[in-house]
């Protein structure tokens, strides 16, 4: 069926687990266009905040490349000596900038799809170098958004930058009325202005595409309903699993059970299809606990190991059908039981004392159960 399923019968939503192995192979959103904005337009501000910074350094640099002595230029070691010092100062004046370039280019990704490294999405593949292939990515439905989204890009920023101009062409006009240093200064805002202005215009772009990328994603890892059913029969465990797994749990509570049986102070039985052992110390007991039962060969097994550790079995129908049926075990009995536990084992603590102390044997009581619809 799974086999039968076309991309149009993907109607649900990825479930985690899908999502998951998708981050794993390096597959997780990504806008190209919110990385360039956010380096042009933040790049953009720095320029203008750390400005001044800058040319301060950079003039530095050069009056210090210029007005070296002659005896300085005809020393080799000296002419060395201020070169790494132009360069130091160069290096210092450009370095903040730099960092915080490298600082928004490394997480601007993570801000839509989180951290993904993936070895699987960095390995070699031949289909990369099918030409086929190449030719259906690029006149694919992505690749016609991808043509868009650039035309877009193109006029909007070139409107943005033509109207800045416009806005600004006195100025601009004016710069060469000035003199050389307020003229550079003058020349090198609005060029920093004017990088903001058309940076601030990708925001656009951006805004668009993030929601369509997140869009596109979710489209391309949405499952079949045969593919859900198949994850959570994964998931879950097949059904034949799942009864293995049943079947051995289910052994070793019985075995950890058997563990159990020699702890108790009586085994009441059915005579042969029910057997419950009981435990009960008054001294950190409020009530008796029932450790063990069992039905037809289970009870057999529960009366031979009672048998060779010593415990007392007493034979009483009534209550071991009801204390199977109501009970469980590592549980206090019910209340309703009460009474007829206690005349049972007050029987087996006399008759314990009895035997010890060479004493006539007590008698056997028979020990009162409520019918079912009162317990």
């Amino acid at each position: 069926m799974a086999e039968n399923d076309s991309s149009q019968d993907k109607t649900e939503e990825p479930t985690a687990k899908k999502l998951r192995e998708a981050k794993q192979k390096g597959q997780v959103p990504r806008s190209k266009e919110l990385n360039s904005m956010s380096i042009m337009f933040l790049g953009s501000l720095a320029l203008l905040s750390l400005g001044p910074f800058i040319i301060s350094h950079l003039t530095e640099m050069m009056t210090k490349g210029f007005t070296l002595t002659r005896s300085e230029i005809m020393n080799p070691y000296q002419l060395i000596a201020s070169f790494e010092s132009a360069l130091e100062i160069a290096l210092l004046g450009i370095l903040p900038f730099l960092v915080l370039m490298t600082v928004v280019a490394l997480s601007t990704p993570l801000m839509l799809g989180g951290w993904a490294f993936s070895v699987d999405a960095m390995s070699f593949k031949t289909d990369k170098l099918n030409p086929w292939t190449g030719l259906k990515r690029i006149f694919s439905s992505k690749g016609l958004m991808e043509l868009v989204k650039a035309l877009a890009k193109f006029f909007v920023v070139a409107s943005v930058a033509i109207t800045f101009m416009w806005a600004k062409s006195d100025e601009f006009l004016g710069l060469g009325f000035e003199s050389f240093f307020p003229g550079l200064t003058h020349a090198g805002w609005l060029l920093a202005y004017g990088f903001m202005v058309m940076s601030s215009s990708l925001i656009l772009i951006a805004a668009i595409d993030v929601p369509f990328q997140l869009w596109d994603h979710s489209q391309k890892l949405k499952m079949t309903l045969q593919e859900v059913r198949d994850e959570m029969k994964e998931t879950e465990g097949r059904p034949e699993v799942k009864s293995k797994v049943r079947a051995l749990q289910q052994e070793m509570a019985q075995r950890r059970m058997m563990e159990d049986v020699p702890t108790a102070d009586v085994i009441i039985t059915n005579p042969t299809h029910f057997a419950v052992a009981l435990k009960y110390n008054p001294d950190n007991m409020a009530v008796p606990v029932i450790v063990a039962m069992g039905q037809d060969h289970m009870a057999f097994r529960i009366r031979e190991v009672g048998g060779e550790a010593g415990v007392e079995i007493f034979e009483a129908p009534p209550l071991a059908r009801a204390l199977f049926a109501h009970g469980k075990i590592g549980q206090e009995i019910p209340s309703q039981l009460f009474y007829a536990v206690a005349q049972v084992l007050a029987f087996i603590f006399q008759l314990r004392q009895a035997k010890k102390e060479g004493l006539d044997i007590p008698d056997r009581p028979d020990p009162y159960v409520p019918t079912d619809e009162k317990i």
